[in-house]
């Protein structure tokens, strides 16, 4: 494991990718750029058949560049650092402290990464990632960066404790869009190691996070909760649109204990955020229950039909009715 000390003295930790996984992932990288180049390159060759020697070498350069270079710079950018080699061996770049690179960071990796991997076929980036504790190669040192390993076994991560029943659900109209991947890796740790540290150390960094965490997703802490009792009810809210995303369990806006504005145990007075209600009083029942009630009294016998009168026979007298 790597500790990445924050500003509160708080040490993360992050599994570091080493040599094998890295060179893999470069290896699959490599394969799919070099395709790329090599299908650009006599698309351009045929393009550029009828103009001079000068020209063609110098598209020849700009596709270099632009296919080598700059499509993985693009690439780890907009993922975030996650090109297609690190997805299919579960790696990431990542900053020093944990958060996701931008384009800074992608640029300097790009463009030592031509000489430690393209130019000397990968040597420098393995012994830079050999001699390197946490098995960074030159461009990494140089950006600030690290690849670490996202898929984690279960039983090495810490484990996330639930928030207090009373916050359960009461999350669920928060907007969670906003909220990148970095800090919601920062508050798992957090999360996972608030009992082993210092307790004053470990609120001001709760407080903290809590407070990045309302700042993305605009609604601040509610009052009279504690922030590592906030971070979990958002996490735990997460993790309930995730499971419902993934098996289409329904909408993600409403939670799982009710409609946004409801808490755990029924509608709440004093907003989503606020204490549970008690449950509203039910009306007295003097009646027996359905389900003992008394049989039903017998009604009294119906009265006979009334004959039709009948005709007498050969007299042709009707009697009275």
């Amino acid at each position: 494991m790597s500790e990445l000390v924050t500003g509160e003295a708080v040490a993360l930790e992050l599994q570091p990718a080493r040599l094998p996984s890295r060179s893999l992932a470069a290896l699959l990288d490599l394969a799919v750029v070099v395709v790329g180049y090599v299908v650009v390159s006599i698309a351009l060759l045929a393009a550029t058949a009828s103009l001079d020697e000068a020209a063609q070498t110098a598209v020849s350069i700009a596709s270099f560049l632009l296919v080598l270079v700059g499509a993985p710079i693009a690439v780890e950018t907009l993922s975030h650092g996650r090109s297609l080699g690190k997805l299919a061996c579960g790696l990431r770049v990542v900053r020093d402290d944990g958060g996701p690179i931008r384009f800074r960071h992608a640029l300097v990796r790009g463009a030592l990464g031509v000489v430690e991997i393209l130019l000397t076929a990968g040597v420098v980036a393995c012994v830079a990632s050999l001699v390197s504790a946490r098995g960074r190669r030159l461009g990494d040192v140089f950006a600030g960066t690290l690849v670490v390993r996202e898929r984690v076994p279960v039983a090495r991560s810490g484990f996330v404790p639930p928030p207090p029943p009373w916050l359960a659900g009461r999350f669920t109209a928060l907007d969670l869009s906003a909220v990148p991947d970095g800090l919601w890796l920062a508050i798992r740790q957090y999360l996972g190691r608030m009992d082993q540290l210092d307790p004053q150390v470990g609120r001001a960094m709760a407080e903290r996070l809590a407070g990045e965490l309302a700042a993305r997703t605009g609604a601040p802490v509610p009052p009279g909760v504690q922030a590592a009792a906030f971070l979990a009810a958002v996490v735990q809210e997460r993790q309930v649109r995730e499971a419902r995303r993934t098996f289409g369990g329904g909408p993600t806006a409403v939670g799982a204990y009710g409609p946004p504005g409801a808490g755990a145990y029924g509608p709440s007075s004093g907003g989503a955020f606020g204490p549970p209600a008690p449950p509203a009083p039910s009306s007295p029942s003097y009646g027996p229950p359905a389900s003992h009630a008394s049989p039903a009294t017998p009604s009294a016998p119906a009265a006979p039909s009334p004959v039709p009168p009948v005709e007498g026979p050969g007299t042709g007298f009707v009697p009275p009715a």
